[in-house]
C-alpha cells in the first residue's frame, strides 16, 4: 500500500546535541565558528539548558522579542540546539559518544518543521512509523518524536504562522 503524503513544506530545522560544558561549547560554536546564540531556555525542573544557534541571524531578530525569535526559529533551517544537562561539566569522567540509546551519548535528535503537525503525525502513524513520543504524551503536547529505522529520534514541530 502506497500512502499519499499530506501536502506539506518540510525542512530540516535543527540538530540537537548534548554538551558536557556549555561554556566551552558556546565558545566554540559562537566564537570559533561564528554562530549567533539565537535563544536560550533553562528548565529548572529538568536540570538542563538549551541554546539555539544559527548562522546569519539578522540583528533585528538577535535583539528582538522572544516571540520574534520563536517565529524566526520555526522558519529557520540549519540551526544547532546545544543541550547542557546541569552538573556534567563537574564530572571529569563524563563524556558523550555514540547513539542516544547508549549510556553517555551526545546524540539527541534531528528536527523537522511541518505545516500541520497533527496531519503529519497521522500520516506517520498510518505509514507504520514508530513513535518515541506522540503529541498526546508527556508534558510538551506541541511536539512529537518519530523513530527512523535505526532508532534515531526525529522531532516534529509545527511551523508558526506570522
Amino acid at each position: 500500500m502506497v500512502l499519499e503524503r499530506p501536502p506539506q513544506t518540510v525542512a530540516l530545522n535543527h540538530i540537537c546535541i548534548r554538551v558536557k560544558d556549555a561554556v566551552k561549547s558556546l565558545a566554540f560554536y559562537r566564537d570559533v565558528l561564528g554562530m549567533t546564540v539565537l535563544d536560550e531556555s533553562t528548565s529548572v525542573a529538568g536540570k538542563f539548558t538549551n541554546y539555539f544557534l544559527g548562522f546569519n541571524v539578522p540583528k533585528e531578530i538577535e535583539n528582538g522579542t522572544s516571540e520574534q525569535k520563536a517565529l524566526y526559529r520555526s522558519h529557520a533551517v540549519g540551526l544547532i540546539e546545544l543541550t547542557h544537562n546541569h552538573g556534567t561539566e563537574a564530572d571529569p569522567e563524563f563524556q558523550y559518544t555514540g547513539h542516544k540509546n547508549q549510556p553517555g551519548n551526545g546524540y539527541a535528535h534531528i528536527c523537522l518543521t511541518v505545516d500541520d503537525i497533527e496531519a503529519y503525525s497521522e500520516y506517520c502513524d498510518a505509514a507504520g512509523v514508530p513513535f518515541r513520543k506522540r503529541l498526546t504524551e508527556g508534558v510538551m503536547r506541541n511536539i512529537a518524536f518519530i523513530l527512523d529505522p535505526d532508532g534515531y529520534s526525529v522531532e516534529l514541530i509545527q511551523r508558526r504562522k506570522a
